[in-house]
């Protein structure tokens, strides 16, 4: 993973940290306002630190369920593998939960001289039935903001383009970037590559201009086709017209062509 790629995954995980952390206040908050109308005989303090302290633990647990997604997402596969990583991430989760609250409440009471009665093993067994819906609601909402949000996979690099020299019986593929220049030898056509080779094709250069302007090559004499990519130097001539050096090659440039002129000094 890159650097950018790295910094964006944890932009995405703070955004949803944000976006979870506040709708498990809300939740909290409804829950203990519940709580004041459904336990009027309790001190009012009692529900307000039961709520404040799950939502604590369980904003200080939230990694738990980030690490479980990260390592097998919804849809990963193996199937079986994804739903072992998250029964763990949940279980881990809502063991993490329950002891942090527990903790929390038991000093908060404490400070508070209120009684505290708390039995783990079944209070778990409770709160893991809350904290399965939430985990999964959890998890459901950070792949949907991955998919919204997340980087999106890179495209595949187009495949270089190649030109097909028919060479009498043989077909010589080469990638275009590898032809320097094709000049016209009568009824042939004569390729200068890149590696010295000059294989020659039957056609005429009218023909092999029509492949291969649109791969980025410019007729720049009725004789010549040069590749505008691999021009190294335009040298004026006395008679108004160019010499264009292609590496060791040295190709005409006619003042009748005007228009290659312009499109290879555009670079």
């Amino acid at each position: 993973m890159t650097s950018k790629e790295a910094s964006g995954t944890r932009a995405l995980y703070w955004r949803a940290y944000a976006l979870i952390g506040g709708a498990i206040v809300a939740l909290n908050v409804v829950n203990m306002f519940t709580a004041f109308r459904d336990r009027p005989e309790a001190p009012w303090i009692m529900p307000a630190v039961e709520e404040a302290t799950s939502a604590v633990s369980t904003l200080a647990f939230m990694w738990i369920a980030f690490v479980a997604f990260r390592i097998a997402p919804p849809g990963a596969r193996p199937v079986w593998r994804m739903l072992g990583v998250q029964l763990a991430g949940l279980l881990a989760f809502a063991a993490a939960h329950v002891t942090g609250f527990m903790v929390l409440r038991m000093l908060a009471f404490r400070a508070l001289d209120l009684p505290f009665q708390f039995d783990l093993a079944e209070r778990f067994v409770y709160e893991l039935r809350k904290d399965a819906l939430g985990y999964t609601f959890g998890v459901a909402g950070l792949w949907a903001l991955t998919r919204l949000y997340g980087p999106r996979p890179a495209e595949p690099a187009p495949a270089p383009a190649t030109f097909d020299i028919r060479d009498g019986a043989r077909v010589i593929r080469v990638p275009a970037a590898d032809i320097l220049a094709a000049t016209s030898a009568g009824n042939y056509v004569e390729f200068a590559l890149t590696d010295g080779r000059k294989p020659l094709m039957r056609s005429s250069l009218t023909a092999v201009e029509a492949q291969l302007t649109p791969l980025g090559f410019v007729r720049t004499h009725r004789s010549w086709l040069v590749n505008a990519a691999r021009v190294t130097e335009l040298r004026p001539e006395k008679s108004g017209d160019y010499a264009v050096r292609l590496g060791d090659i040295e190709a005409p440039l006619s003042r009748r062509f005007p228009g290659a002129l312009a499109r290879l000094r555009a670079g």
